[in-house]
């Protein structure tokens, strides 16, 4: 952390004191009880760190630090500073209340519903409110008024707007006027630093036209974070930026599986997606990531209390209104995967997403490949216009998952080599492969194990 949380700091949702963890994308810094809730909604609701036991970019924890003490809470809560709201009994939750299902209630109102955030007037057209938004985020992001900007982004406005006038967008006016913590919230917001205005030219190429070298640096870290974040799970090192490496691929020492035919048709099941697709799968394996981590995190910071209970387990990702149910239960089916298998797959992942950024084409492909990683924040940037998040679809298991991190990096293997395979597959076909190799190693494994005794 930048700094020590001071005591007066209390959790934006239940007013209980010394918060532990941050929402990063509402600004706010939360309890333990409270973010129990808070992961149960996924992180297109709400993206939530430990303030002292997880990794932060300085300037991130930065802008989440100065939204909370100029009060983003109020954007969130609104109309309950209204004293007509005591009137008419709609209170926010309090330290003495209930998780299930007092505080889960109201924070469900508060960030998945939006219930207590000013609303504009209605409008005939909320494209053209949207569009006066963004106008308006993209001429505020030139001074250091945070809460400003996440109130329009409250409201609608887009971080990736391209303005028609201008030709660019509010982050590269960020960048140019060297607001770093408002590039930071722009980059949570979906905003994508590789973007080109009018003039070819990127936020990237601003900040370091203007001596923002921090802002560049940084910027570069945002466009990298999906294959960043991938690599340290597995490997605990990031690429060396500055440098010019931009990827890191692990690898595991074994390699009695090179020859597995169902591996080789895995990895052509993954080259053969479309850029979508890929991309897709891609974002639906960083979430994997996260909920991971996070999980251990939140089982090594608990100390066995009666947080660690059934009530406050995620064990999947859970379901955004957004995506289709068939994303929705292959996301779901992540969580099946055991630490080798799920290595394999992030390796997979990360060799393949290098290829196509590099526009490395394979020997049976008539496409050119395109560059398909964007930055890591337009995966998440928008918030559910839903009243209701719908259940948890039944088709994740319910078995124990490995939840400490640190376990996969004792598991890396060699990336596997192979053609392209004629005609595109969908994410759910490259499950179904992935899973019927699982099946096969276990059974090469097991072969091996009576071949042995055998011997002996």
């Amino acid at each position: 952390m930048s700094k020590r949380l001071r005591s007066s700091e209390v959790c934006a949702d239940c007013s209980g004191p010394d918060p532990s963890w941050a929402s990063v994308n509402r600004g706010t810094f939360i309890c333990d009880e409270c973010c129990s809730v808070h992961r149960s909604l996924g992180r297109h609701i709400s993206q939530v760190r430990h303030l002292k036991h997880t990794p932060w970019p300085p300037t991130l924890l930065q802008m989440v630090e100065t939204l909370y003490n100029n009060g983003a809470n109020s954007i969130w809560e609104h109309s309950l500073l209204d004293p007509a709201s005591l009137i008419s009994g709609r209170r926010k939750a309090n330290p003495q209340d209930k998780v299930h299902p007092n505080k889960a209630e109201f924070i469900r109102a508060k960030y998945q519903m939006l219930a207590f955030v000013h609303r504009l007037p209605c409008r005939d057209d909320d494209s053209v409110t949207a569009k006066d938004l963004s106008k308006q985020l993209h001429s505020s992001v030139r001074t250091g008024n945070l809460e400003t900007c996440l109130r329009l982004l409250s409201l609608g406005a887009q971080a990736n707007f391209f303005h028609p006038e201008k030709g660019n967008t509010p982050l590269h006016v960020a960048s140019k006027a060297g607001q770093i913590l408002q590039a930071e919230l722009l980059a949570v917001y979906g905003a994508d630093p590789g973007t080109q205005d009018a003039s070819g030219k990127t936020p990237v190429d601003y900040a370091r036209q203007g001596g923002h070298h921090e802002l560049a640096e940084r910027l570069v870290e945002i466009q990298y974070e999906l294959t960043d974040r991938l690599a340290f799970y597995l490997c605990g090192r990031k690429p060396d930026h500055k440098n010019g490496q931009h990827f890191i691929i692990p690898q595991m020492a074994d390699s009695s599986l090179d020859l597995s035919e169902l591996a080789k048709a895995a990895k052509k099941k993954l080259q053969s997606l479309s850029n979508h697709l890929f991309e897709e799968l891609a974002m639906d394996v960083y979430d994997e990531v996260d909920r991971r981590e996070t999980d251990a995190v939140w089982l090594a910071t608990q100390n066995h209390s009666t947080l660690v209970t059934e009530t406050t387990v995620v064990p999947f990702l859970p379901v955004n209104p957004e995506y289709s149910s068939t994303r929705n239960q292959g996301r779901q089916k992540l969580a099946r995967f055991n630490a080798h298998e799920f290595a394999t797959l992030v390796i997979d992942i990360l060799s393949d997403a290098k290829r196509r950024q590099q526009g490395s084409p394979l020997s049976s492909s008539k496409d050119n490949v395109e560059l398909i990683l964007k930055t890591i924040s337009n995966q998440h940037s928008g918030e559910s216009q839903d009243n209701d998040q719908p259940d948890y679809d039944s088709v994740a298991s319910d078995e124990d998952t490995d939840l400490d991190a640190t376990a996969s990096k004792a598991h890396r293997q060699k990336s596997l080599d192979s053609d392209l395979s004629d005609g595109p597959v969908t994410v759910q076909e490259f499950m179904e492969v992935k899973n019927a190799l699982v099946a096969s190693e276990a059974k090469i494994q097991q072969l091996m194990k009576r071949r042995e005794a055998a011997c002996m």
